[in-house]
């Protein structure tokens, strides 16, 4: 489990392509503190986990499906990645929940500064944009952000200077594509209240079942 608020932006130092498959290797400082094999880190709002730490490194696996849907396969030596190590249990939540399982991606359609803060509108498929609502929550490459607007395809998001800066956000450019998650519960909100099929329903206790196995 993730807040969304980033600790640090990292860089990718290599990359070692498999069949369908990577191995990433990122320069890294802050996140590799009391870090061990085994533990989650998410890289741009993906959970990846740690395979190899090295001084100033670590490296993590990105299987077919997570390069399928994300902006992963994108990356190139070089690429600032932002990463956020899982929360503690004694940890406070300064953004929202996040599972760091990426529902999809997004493309920047346009970046405008409004004095101190800076707009950045994202196109989204329908599939996604069903469950970002107004004043809601949206993690968009492992940022936790605040949804300003929402469009018929598309939405929004007012970003203060010290997440810009903070964040891969600074170096980021119209037609980039970008990592989204969206709000866990109205996920498992809108599956709960999906009719059940009905082979999947228990039966019922009836009358004439209890006869049937000699109730009477």
């Amino acid at each position: 489990m993730f807040t969304g608020i980033i600790e640090e932006v990292g860089a990718v130092k290599q990359i070692t392509h498999g069949q369908h498959s990577e191995v990433l290797n990122i320069q890294a400082r802050t996140v590799l503190e009391n870090t061990k094999i085994g533990d989650s880190i998410a890289v741009n709002g993906i959970c990846l986990t740690v395979t190899r730490l090295f001084a100033d490194s670590f490296s993590a696996d990105v299987m077919h499906e997570t390069l399928n849907r994300s902006s992963l396969a994108g990356l190139m030596v070089g690429s600032r990645v932002n990463l956020e190590r899982a929360m503690a249990a004694d940890g406070r939540f300064g953004g929202h929940i996040v599972a760091g399982h990426v529902d999809g991606t997004g493309c920047i359609l346009r970046i405008e500064k409004d004095d101190n803060a800076v707009w950045f509108t994202i196109h989204a498929e329908p599939n996604l944009l069903r469950y970002v609502v107004e004043k809601g929550s949206i993690t968009v490459d492992g940022i936790s952000l605040t949804v300003a607007e929402v469009g018929s395809d598309a939405f929004s998001v007012s970003t203060i200077p010290h997440t810009v800066s903070g964040t891969n956000l600074c170096q980021r450019h119209k037609n980039d594509v970008v990592n989204l998650e969206t709000d866990i519960l109205g996920k498992y909100v809108e599956k709960l209240f999906q009719p059940i099929p009905q082979e999947h329903r228990q039966s019922a206790v009836t009358k004439e079942m209890l006869i049937r196995y000699g109730f009477e």
